[in-house]
């Protein structure tokens, strides 16, 4: 296997990938990141795992799929077909689970709703998303976050590739938006499990490391 695709999360586009591509792409790898449809504020956890089928088709080739924080929820329901899965700091839920499920369907304050529009959105970003990070990198990545729709954490999921496919955890310790207990929790439907001592987005503050995982999952 050379192929991996790699799934954001909530708020986050393809564009949060890059360092970990660029790696992945120098050992050889044809690595590829797709948006979320749900990221535009609007669309569903349909949408996002018929992107993920789509990509995973594009492909080509049997390939590895990672998915950070939601992104987990969109790759348990779309990537039957993958050869592997990694949940990078992700929710690994069961059929019939949803992300509002996991979180007793109580959002934490930094994450502004919107009712009317039924979207969301990440507040407080370089203390709670990107603790670990530079902060140039943080400032930069906050301005680029966009509202997802409350219906893709609030659908519960109808399949659980995990269930099928190879699967990696990736607990990252110091996590402040998922926390590292739920995440060990979670980490126990996974084959394998590595931990990192990262905060939420590893892509940016240890890609090196991530990046090394995923190879080790190919």
């Amino acid at each position: 296997m050379s192929a991996v695709l790699l799934v954001p999360g909530s708020w986050h586009g393809a564009w949060c990938w890059e360092d970990v591509i660029d790696r992945l792409t120098a050992a050889g790898v044809d690595a590829r990141a797709i948006d979320l449809p749900s990221n535009d504020g609007a669309s569903g956890l349909a949408d996002d795992a018929a992107a993920v089928r789509a990509a995973i088709a594009e492909l080509g080739e049997p390939a590895v799929v990672v998915g950070h924080s939601y992104g987990g929820v969109a790759i348990s329901e779309g990537a039957e077909a993958a050869a592997g899965l990694v949940y990078l700091c992700a929710f690994m839920l069961d059929v019939g689970e949803s992300l509002l499920d996991a979180m007793q369907h109580q959002l934490p304050d930094w994450i502004e709703l919107d009712e009317e529009a039924g979207s969301h959105l990440a507040t407080r970003t370089e203390e709670v998303l990107y603790a670990d990070c530079p902060p140039d990198v943080a400032a930069a990545a906050g301005a680029r976050l966009t509202r997802q729709s409350v219906a893709a954490i609030a659908t519960p999921q109808s399949a659980a590739a995990w269930k099928t496919v190879p699967s990696t955890y990736v607990v990252c310790e110091q996590d402040r938006a998922v926390p590292p207990p739920a995440q060990d929790a979670m980490s126990a439907r996974a084959g394998t499990v590595h931990r990192l001592p990262a905060s939420h987005s590893p892509f940016f503050s240890k890609p090196d490391e991530v990046a090394e995982i995923v190879l080790a999952a190919l």
